[in-house]
Order: C-alpha cells, then sequence, then structure tokens
C-alpha cells in the first residue's frame, strides 16, 4: 500500500514544519559498525574482504510494486530484458502469454495502455462486496455460514466509516492549519518588509512582542535559518508539505474508503475470475513509479558509477512487474506478478507493499506454493503501522494451512523472508518507531529509516519504510544467489536469519515508549549482515544444480 509511506512523516507535518537535523551519510545501509560507526549491514566490508576477485552469476530480481523507472541513469544497465521477445512489433514472440514484456509487466494496466493510479482499500472492497448482501439483513434469520460473513461486513463497516470520519476531519484541521501558518508568515513578511538579512536577535524581538501570529511565523523562520531567509521560498516550503497531506486525506475520501470507485474498468479483465491471466499492458513504470523505483535501486543502482548512489547487489538483473496502485494491491494481480517473475527466470522477489485485508488469500497461497516449488525466494516488507504482526493481520504472509485428510495443520512456506524496519540511529532507538514487528511473523530487521536512492527522471531521494528495508534483504540474498548459486531459496533464507546480527540491547516498542529486548522482536532476533551472510555461505554445502537463467 503506498500510501502507506505518508504516514511515517504526517505527524511531522502537524508538529508545524521540517526541522533541519544531522542525518546519516547517504550511502549508510552499506555501511559497518566497526569500520563507518554505524550499523548497516557491512555491504562494502563484504566486497572488500570477501568477494574480491570471485566471479558471480547474475540474477534476476522481480520487483513487484508501483513501477519502476527503466531508463533511470543508475537503473539503465541493470534492467532485465526479454531477449525473446522483439520490442514494439506487437507480437508476443515468446508466446508466454505477454505481448511486448520486454522489461516486465504491468497488471494494473488495460489493453488500451492506460494504467490504474489510485485506487481503493481492501477493506473498502470487502465493505462493498458484502453491504449489498447484509446492510438490511436480520441476523435471526442468518445462517451459521451467513453470519460469519456477517461478522466480516460488521467489522469492515464499523472500519470504513470511522476512516473517513478520521479523514474529514483531518482534512479540515490541516487546511485551518495551512491558512494558519501561511498566514503567520504573511505577518513576519510584512514587518521585514523585504528585509533578508537579519539576526535570529532580531527574530526574537519580534516574536516577544506579544502578537501569537508573529510569535507562530517566526518560530517557522528560524527552523529554516540554515537553508533560506527568503519568506516567500519558506511559504512555498511549507505550503508543499502541508498540501501532501492534504491530498493524502483527501485521496482518503475520493478513493481509498469510497465504494463508488472502481478501477477494474481500466484493466478490462473478468475481476469475478481470480485465476484469470494474460491481461496487463507493458507500460512497466506507470503513472507514479516513485515507490518502486527507490526499492530497486536500493537492490541493484549500479555500484561505483559515480552516480547517485550504490544499490546492495552488483551482478542483479532488475524485473518490474507494476502490480501495486495508489491503494492496495489486489490478490488476482499478485498472484499473478509472482507466477509472471518465476516463470521470467526471476531467484529473488521483493514484495514491499502490504494490507490488514485479504480478498482471495488462497489465489497467492497458490503463487507462493508454485514459487517454493521452483526454489525462488519472496522478501516481504512487515509494514509500517508499529503492529504486532503476531497478532494483527498483516497480508501476504508466509502463513497457510493445509488439509491431511480430516485435520487442517497451520503451515509455513520456506521461501518467506518477512522484514522490519531499523533506525540508523543507536541504542534504544534501533528500530523505526513506525515498523511492525512479531517473535513470530517477521524474519529479521534491516536499514529502513532515512535511505538514499533512485526516483524517477534520474533523481534521488531519502524515502523510510519497511518498503526500503525489504529490498536491502532482496538484495543480499540476491548477492549471495550471485556468487554460491548452488544454494536453495530455503538455504538462502536460513543463512541470512542466522548469520543475523543480535545485538543484547533494549529498544523502545514500535508505536511506544515501552522498553524491550532487541531479539524480542523477530524470529531471528537481529539485523541481517551482508558480511556474515556471505561468510556462512562460503561454508554451505548448496544443494542444487546451477542452471543457467533467462536473462
Amino acid at each position: 500500500m503506498i500510501r502507506n509511506l505518508v504516514l511515517t512523516f504526517i505527524a511531522s507535518i502537524a508538529a508545524i514544519t521540517v526541522n533541519a537535523q544531522d542525518g546519516p551519510p547517504a550511502n549508510w545501509f552499506n555501511l559497518d559498525k566497526e569500520a563507518d560507526g554505524i550499523y548497516g549491514v557491512s555491504t562494502e566490508k563484504a566486497y572488500e574482504k570477501l568477494l574480491k576477485g570471485k566471479t558471480s552469476q547474475t540474477v534476476v530480481v522481480a520487483v513487484i510494486d508501483s513501477g519502476v523507472d527503466a531508463e533511470h541513469e543508475d537503473l539503465d544497465d541493470v534492467m532485465w530484458t526479454n531477449t525473446d521477445e522483439i520490442p514494439g512489433n506487437g507480437i508476443d514472440d515468446d508466446n508466454n502469454g505477454y505481448v511486448d514484456d520486454i522489461h516486465g509487466w504491468n497488471f494494473i494496466g488495460g489493453a488500451d495502455g492506460k494504467s490504474v493510479g489510485p485506487d481503493t482499500y481492501e477493506v473498502t472492497r470487502l465493505y462493498k462486496k458484502y453491504k449489498y448482501k447484509y446492510e438490511k439483513a436480520d441476523p435471526d434469520k442468518l445462517t451459521k455460514k451467513q453470519m460469519a460473513e456477517y461478522a466480516i461486513y460488521e467489522k469492515v463497516k464499523a472500519e470504513v466509516e470511522e476512516k473517513i470520519e478520521s479523514a474529514e476531519k483531518n482534512l479540515e484541521r490541516f487546511e485551518t492549519r495551512k491558512t494558519t501558518l501561511l498566514e503567520a508568515l504573511d505577518a513576519v513578511g510584512t514587518v521585514l518588509d523585504g528585509k533578508e538579512d537579519y539576526s535570529m536577535e532580531y527574530l526574537d524581538s519580534l516574536a516577544s512582542g506579544g502578537d501569537s501570529q508573529i510569535a507562530t511565523g517566526v518560530s517557522i523562520v528560524k527552523n529554516f535559518a540554515d537553508r533560506t531567509s527568503d519568506i516567500e521560498e519558506i511559504k512555498t516550503v511549507v505550503s508543499e508539505q502541508l498540501q501532501g497531506a492534504l491530498d493524502y486525506y483527501g485521496d482518503q475520501i475520493k478513493y481509498a474508503f469510497n465504494t463508488e470507485f472502481d478501477t477494474r474498468d481500466i484493466i478490462g479483465d473478468n475481476y469475478a475470475d481470480q485465476y484469470e491471466k494474460g491481461y496487463g499492458n507493458n507500460d512497466v513504470e506507470g503513472p507514479d513509479a516513485l515507490h518502486g523505483t527507490h526499492v530497486a535501486g536500493i537492490i541493484a543502482a549500479e555500484r561505483d558509477n559515480g552516480l547517485g548512489m550504490n544499490g546492495v547487489a552488483d551482478n542483479v538483473q532488475i524485473m518490474s512487474i507494476r502490480t501495486v496502485p495508489d491503494g492496495d494491491e489486489r490478490d488476482k494481480d499478485v498472484a499473478n506478478a509472482i507466477i509472471y517473475a518465476v516463470d521470467n527466470g526471476a531467484s529473488v522477489i521483493n514484495m514491499s507493499f502490504g494490507k490488514g485485508y485479504s480478498w482471495n488469500e488462497e489465489v497467492v497461497e497458490k503463487a507462493i506454493k508454485y514459487a517454493q516449488k521452483k526454489d525462488v525466494l519472496l522478501v516481504h516488507a512487515a509494514g509500517n503501522s508499529s503492529q504486532d504482526n503476531d497478532t494483527t493481520d498483516n497480508f501476504p504472509n508466509d502463513n497457510y494451512t493445509k488439509k491431511c485428510l480430516w485435520m487442517k495443520k497451520e503451515k509455513t512456506f520456506k521461501n518467506w523472508i518477512e522484514v522490519g524496519a531499523l533506525n540508523w540511529k543507536d541504542g534504544e532507538e534501533s528500530v523505526a518507531p513506525f515498523s511492525n514487528y512479531g517473535a513470530n511473523n517477521v524474519d529479521v530487521f534491516a536499514p529502513g529509516m532515512a535511505i538514499y536512492s533512485t526516483l524517477p527522471d534520474n533523481e534521488y531521494r531519502n524515502l523510510q519504510g519497511t518498503s526500503m528495508a525489504s529490498p536491502v534483504v532482496a538484495g543480499v540474498a540476491a548477492l549471495i544467489r550471485s556468487y554460491y548459486p548452488t544454494l536453495t531459496a530455503e538455504q538462502v533464507k536460513d543463512i541470512i536469519l542466522q548469520s543475523s546480527e543480535k545485538r543484547m540491547i533494549q529498544v523502545k516498542k514500535p508505536g511506544t515508549d515501552e522498553m524491550v529486548d532487541f531479539t524480542s522482536l523477530s524470529v531471528s532476533g537481529g539485523e541481517i549482515n551482508a558480511f556474515k551472510a556471505l561468510e556462512l555461505a562460503s561454508k554451505t554445502v548448496g544443494k542444487k544444480k546451477i542452471k543457467s537463467i533467462k536473462a
């Protein structure tokens, strides 16, 4: 769910402005505590101490996301290219069911070239699904099966209505705040009368004059002291920040929780058929590839080319599978994306998305089982709700039910890694405050705050979320599979978890001030470390024959 990125900075906007503060080095997630003084994953150390002079096999990593800018200066040479397909001829040359799929596929696009941008949340779709059946139902007259559905209806109805009410209140609150802050800046601007050369002492004297509006404006101006003294420039930045919040809450009302909004007419598929294939188009970028491009850069941005930043893995091709809209991804599309990635040679799949409800969990589970059978590793973001995934649903996940005669057994997929996010700070703030966690359902933690990576149109920026932590792990997994190709997906997972660094410290449990052992927040109890993982990989006997990949 792409909109969840906004949640990680809405609180700072509500406070007033962006306060300048020291941050980590741009490449911090690749650094080493001993060598660089910061808890990255020791990627650079691994290249220097373990991998120099060693040969590797090219690995395809599928990025199931919002889309990837395949022409980005730091990604153009690492994009997967389907050499069995002739670009632009309108023919399915390789007979894989997808026409002109050069760099991947777009499962949320239509045959006419259009693509889905905003979409609803899954909870909204379920509310709409059950509303027509149970809105006027008498619970006393329902069957046992109907009562189970009715319970779901009651739950999703309450959630959607609560979220709409909250969005409307927040929209009004931020509209008022925007007006208040901009008027405060106007008031300060009038007093300054175009003066740009003023001291902090002069600003303090203005703030102490008893005018609360002037005092508010001064506090904003002082926060920008190290960037600019131009009032109009400050107004522009503040306005853009607050507009982001207004757009977020406005989109919740217009799209996310709007039961009348439906995007499947753009795609033109038969949504009732959850196993339908072949729909979509070959636009792997889509209308907003910010999220997917950032994820792709973390995994595989060209290393040491003098541009932007270094990705984790050095011999990787990125396959872009556009599946995630500005809203919740749909299970049908996710299942097809996984199958497409497997069938077209991916060894690792990154999935930086998630949601609290599932429309058809079974169709995704079958796709995951298919990937497991084909020895493909899936890496998934744990979510940004500061929640315990052991007690709160987060889909998709690695749990499934296996039916054995008259019994049902709860099982977990062996080819799945669930990833929480770390802060760049040490000590009690080591875990990102927004990150989900879970002693049973989150496997490992990885850097996920202030991650500098690629954006569309040759841009770069810091973003944060478990969405950024997951590709760090996917990159390390790709490194292992590249340099030690006989290792199976299950072996790679075991290596990553076993070699994770267990910091024996107390940290703030995400979303609270409660102090807990860092080791209690995940299955492995640690954070991924590329150096230690590759060291362990070098000592592990692989269980598979090396096969050439489609590249």
